[in-house]
């Protein structure tokens, strides 16, 4: 029996699935072809999901730590006795230390609207240290906000009807791939696909064209084309007069930055940028999708700010087929009566994720006593990871870990409670690449004593003498109450039974949401923007690079962490077929940079800098840059030969948004 279900990971697509069930097991999973956007198709990490529910190194049971942390060294507890530790270790805590000596850490392994937020009520009513969810596209929304007013954008099929494609730091053939069809209709129709990105990806080595552009450096390359469009009068002065402030202040600093000057920031020809610019200005639809790579350098937010702006010089806005992608969909719904954060203590500290190994080695008044991690894995996943793991080790610190299998993380637990995977639970599902609601029953009952997060924290709740209401709402109820409370004017007109039903439901935003209009204080497109000079910010793009200020000169490389075609952040690890395929972790290094340095392809190297290192295999080629490695992928650092590559990275934070600039490393690289 085939049974509808939606995927529940960290991705734009979120896939209509059909997932088939027999003798109470998932055997095979398939694209739903009745899914406006999957269209029956599913990238090859999904296909692995029923490897995912029924592995044979999924955890089925609660566990007791009884070796050293690290260790791996557990013994099997019942439901009973290891909630009955959880809850007793927590109101021990919180007698001695008090409530904000817990802190709570989670993300975004499972996508589901309840399920992810269902930790949200229990923290609130206990009044532990808040998380500040932060460590994703934090920049990105700050940078685009103060240009667009934020988003959503366009929807990425009217791209099938641009002339011009232009996909800005984004690996979409990877992290997006029910995009990738639309582009290429577009080319089809006579469009030409550029990519600009540091290294030669698999987007990059489909496209026309590939501007390899050194990391940081996008909004110098945005001013030059803005330069270029504006003394070669390619630009829509009606347009500009209309919906834009600010043109003649643009102007000027575009002014600063000449092809010429961006070729040395970038690292690209003048020429190119040339071309690229009146590739742009000339097109009759041109539209640009914008990636998470521009975003995750120290200045992210100006990258993302002025990269959003180029279509409003253009007049792209306006244009059928043209404008500007960085997220689409929406919210649906108030998530107040799952979250409950009037529960909140005011005053309660808040930890920002990013900087987990600081709150857990130096954070005081009070220290982290109690650690609850779930659907995460910060071991592989938060940066400076060598702190982060040095946490984590303390004997004083009691972490609960609510996990499917024994990752780096779970591995420091003293007590693991086996999580319920996406197949075993109801929940209601978003997209951020789509437009498209769903709602998912569960195709098969929970793989031996495994729960679900919100019966979890339900649970747990009870044991601490929380009577709210929340703690006694199934999924249903809740979903019941998303969907009514203070209704979103997105679910105008939309067919509610057809969402019960778990069919796509289409959310009422338009194709092109910029065409009507942008939420920013002056409604229009803002190129001088008050709301950061109110803040004592530039007001206007500045493409000044920032690098990695920690080591100076003494790491002269840098070093990009994209994504990994057959992982997604540290999923997908667990699954021993998957793991085969990936193979060992490896580097990408320019045959002149490995020349210098006396590196073998397939030698081991050392990558390294003053926070930390990690050994990979050499793979010399030309796709990267003789001043930049890359590394894609984040392969649990117990899988390799010495240890996670976000040992490199730092905890500073970005210029607005306050999260990881996750490309932004000054390396050195040697032999191991």
């Amino acid at each position: 029996m085939w049974k509808r279900a939606v995927c529940t990971k960290d991705c734009p697509d979120a896939c209509g699935l059909l997932a088939k069930v027999e003798n109470g097991r998932v055997t095979a999973v398939k694209g739903d072809p009745d899914h406006p956007h999957t269209n029956g198709f599913l990238c090859r990490k999904a296909r692995a999901f029923p490897d995912h529910v029924h592995g044979e190194e999924r955890i089925t049971t609660p566990l007791l730590r009884t070796g050293p942390k690290g260790s791996g060294e557990f013994k099997p507890l019942s439901w009973d006795e290891a909630m009955n530790l959880v809850a007793g270790r927590y109101q021990g805590v919180v007698d001695e230390f008090g409530p904000e000596a817990v802190l709570p850490y989670s993300y975004a392994g499972h996508m589901g609207v309840i399920h992810r937020h269902a930790g949200h009520a229990f923290f609130n009513r206990l009044g532990a240290t808040g998380l500040k969810y932060t460590i994703c596209a934090a920049a990105a929304v700050a940078g685009l906000k103060m240009s667009l007013g934020g988003g959503p954008g366009v929807e990425v099929q009217e791209a099938a009807k641009s002339d011009c494609v232009i996909i800005w730091g984004g690996n979409v053939r990877t992290t997006y791939v029910h995009a990738w069809p639309h582009f290429a209709a577009a080319r089809k129709n006579g469009a030409k696909i550029t990519v600009i990105d540091p290294y030669r990806n698999r987007t990059a080595k489909e496209a026309d064209e590939h501007l390899m552009l050194r990391p940081g450096t996008d909004a110098a390359l945005a001013l030059a084309v803005m330069h270029v469009l504006i003394s070669e009068d390619l630009v829509d002065h009606d347009y500009i007069a209309r919906r834009t402030v600010g043109f003649e202040e643009l102007k000027e600093r575009a002014g600063e930055y000449p092809p010429e000057r961006a070729a040395r920031i970038c690292g690209i020809g003048a020429e190119r940028i040339v071309r690229l610019a009146r590739q742009y200005g000339e097109a009759k639809a041109p539209y640009l999708f914008a990636g998470m790579g521009p975003a995750r350098q120290l200045a992210g937010a100006m990258a993302m700010r002025t990269i959003a702006l180029l279509p409003a010089l253009v007049g792209a806005f306006e244009r059928r087929g043209g404008g500007f992608t960085r997220s689409v969909g929406g919210a649906f719904g108030d998530l107040s009566p799952l979250t409950r954060p009037d529960l909140r203590p005011n005053g309660t500290r808040v930890v920002n994720m990013v900087e987990l190994g600081d709150a857990l080695t130096r954070l005081d008044g009070p220290p982290v006593k109690l650690l609850h991690v779930y659907l995460s894995n910060p071991a592989a996943v938060a940066p400076q990871s060598r702190r982060v793991l040095r946490g984590l080790a303390r004997e004083d610190l009691f972490t609960v870990v609510q996990e499917m299998y024994m990752t780096d993380t779970a591995r420091h637990a003293d007590v693991i409670l086996p999580g319920a995977s996406f197949l075993e639970v109801a929940d209601l599902y978003r997209a951020y690449g789509h437009n498209c609601v769903q709602m998912a029953a569960p195709v098969i009952p929970p793989v031996g004593q495994c729960r679900s997060t919100l019966d979890i924290f339900q649970d747990l709740a009870a044991r601490l003498g929380f009577e709210d209401e929340i703690f006694s709402l199934a999924e249903p109820e809740i979903m019941k109450r998303i969907l009514a409370a203070e209704r979103s004017p997105l679910l105008d007109g939309v067919d509610l039974d057809a969402l019960h039903r778990g069919e796509p439901v289409h959310l009422n935003i338009p194709a092109n949401p910029y065409a009507e209009g942008f939420n920013t204080p002056s409604g229009k497109v803002e190129f001088y923007s008050r709301t950061m000079a109110d803040k004592g910010l530039d007001p206007l793009p500045d493409g000044t690079p920032v690098r990695d200020p920690e080591g100076g000169e003494r790491y002269p490389l840098e070093c990009i962490t994209p994504p990994h075609h057959l992982l997604l952040n540290s999923a997908f690890n667990e699954i021993p077929g998957l793991r085969e395929k990936i193979g060992r972790p490896v580097v990408k290094i320019h045959p002149e940079t490995a020349r210098a340095r006396g590196i073998a392809p397939g030698g081991l190297v050392r990558v390294f800098n003053g926070r930390g290192e990690c050994l990979l295999h050499a793979e010399v080629t030309e796709d990267t840059r003789p001043d930049l490695l890359v590394t894609e992928g984040l392969h649990w650092p117990g899988l390799t030969p010495g240890g996670g590559a976000n040992q490199i990275t730092s905890q500073r934070l970005t210029d607005m948004g306050e999260t990881c600039a996750f490309h932004c490393n000054r390396v050195d690289i040697e032999s191991a």
